[in-house]
């Protein structure tokens, strides 16, 4: 395990409660007390707010429904994954021995949740101004250039131009699966063209798992009709 004053020098926050970093940091695999999941509730929430701030503020004519379908495009597992990654985040998370082995540090739910647990608990000892100034810092740095064409891509629509110009229908998306508690669940959506299963995946909400499958079926496309 790294030494914590290092990620804390990455962030350019130092923690008062060095206690609150650990639980941030700990999954529930760890044979600990505690772990990062009400960190990770509170975490979520705020940044939320943050990202959704922010876009409000640097899109003035942006509407409302562009607006969300951006922080859409930014609050969701693999935006998060992307900003812990940034951190080296997973060089840092307590984990069982079973979850080490079974490459937990490179699991994008796991840097995801220890991400928003990190910016809930930063929220929670130094408030909102200080959670959102390490936010935007690495989203910026994540996303050197924020415009609607290079955050936000719309995987179903750009898959139903592709189906509807080349075999003239439009993509069904079916949940073949949901799992976890109701506050955190995850879904697992197919996506068929003409009944022939294209592409799978899962996401925290029906949204970004069809999202996930649009980009992935893209992918497979793309190749078939080149």
């Amino acid at each position: 395990m790294k030494d914590l004053l290092k990620l804390q020098e990455k962030l350019d926050y130092r923690f008062k409660n060095q206690n609150l970093l650990k639980e941030a940091l700990t999954h529930k695999s760890s044979k600990q007390p505690y772990n990062n999941e009400r960190l990770e509730f509170l975490g979520d929430a705020v940044l939320d707010l943050i990202v959704g701030e922010y876009l409000y503020n640097k899109f003035p004519n942006v509407s409302e429904g562009e607006l969300s379908k951006l922080r859409a495009s930014l609050v969701n597992e693999k935006g998060f994954e992307q900003l812990a990654r940034l951190l080296d985040l997973g060089n840092y998370i307590y984990l069982s021995l079973a979850e080490e082995n079974n490459s937990g540090r490179q699991k994008s739910s796991i840097l995801s949740n220890a991400f928003e647990a990190l910016i809930g608990a930063i929220y929670l000892e130094s408030g909102l101004e200080k959670a959102t100034e390490v936010s935007l810092k690495l989203l910026e740095e994540s996303y050197p250039k924020i415009d609607l064409a290079t955050i936000f891509k719309d995987y179903k629509t750009t898959l139903q131009e592709i189906t509807q110009a080349h075999v003239g229908v439009t993509p069904q998306y079916i949940v073949v699966g949901s799992s976890g508690p109701d506050h955190k669940k995850e879904f697992e959506i197919v996506v068929k063209i003409n009944e022939k299963e294209i592409a799978q995946a899962k996401g925290k909400s029906k949204k970004e798992a069809q999202q996930e499958a649009a980009k992935l079926a893209i992918e497979k496309l793309k190749k078939e009709y080149s």
